[in-house]
């Protein structure tokens, strides 16, 4: 099975990361995480247009429930152009008012939706995924192996050498 997701997801999921850490702060206060956390969803239940798919996922981490864990990674492998209305099917909230708060952004904004779930799933599914490998190596590997000449190992041609040699005689 392959687990490799879309470049975007892993970058946001990894944001979301650095952003609870952040706001719950050293040593951590869950209290004022959850004052963070609350005030976020009752902006969304109202139906702010906060159009954030870090902040949103932010605010439904805690509260989504992944009913479809297979066909949520599945999803992840595509930034754009997916079914939004299909992802929001596959999890549920365990409160209320994040409930609503899902309900109304995917009724504005399926996209955003659809993406800050995404985001929140591979947040807490970590090691469910691998993130899309762009190395040199990888790309080398993807397209039939490395080609290309060593450059340790190239020997220099005469007009390489040429350019050095500053006595200008007949050496070789």
């Amino acid at each position: 099975m392959n687990n490799k997701i879309h470049q975007e997801f892993a970058y946001q999921s990894r944001e979301l990361g650095v952003q609870i850490e952040d706001t719950l702060g050293d040593p951590p206060d869950h209290k004022n995480y959850a004052r963070v956390i609350q005030a976020l969803i009752s902006e969304y239940a109202k139906g702010s247009e906060i159009d954030d798919v870090n902040m949103l996922s932010f605010a439904l981490t805690d509260y989504l429930r992944f009913d479809d864990p297979a066909g949520l990674l599945a999803q992840c492998k595509e930034y754009e152009n997916r079914n939004a209305a299909k992802v929001v099917t596959m999890v549920s909230c365990a409160d209320a008012d994040a409930a609503k708060a899902l309900a109304k952004v995917a009724a504005r904004n399926p996209d955003l939706a659809r993406k800050a779930i995404l985001t929140a799933f591979l947040f807490k599914n970590a090691k469910r995924w691998t993130d899309t490998d762009n190395s040199l190596d990888a790309l080398e590997k993807e397209e039939g192996g490395n080609e290309m000449e060593d450059e340790d190992h190239v020997e220099p041609g005469q007009d390489f050498v040429d350019l050095f040699d500053i006595r200008k005689d007949d050496n070789g």
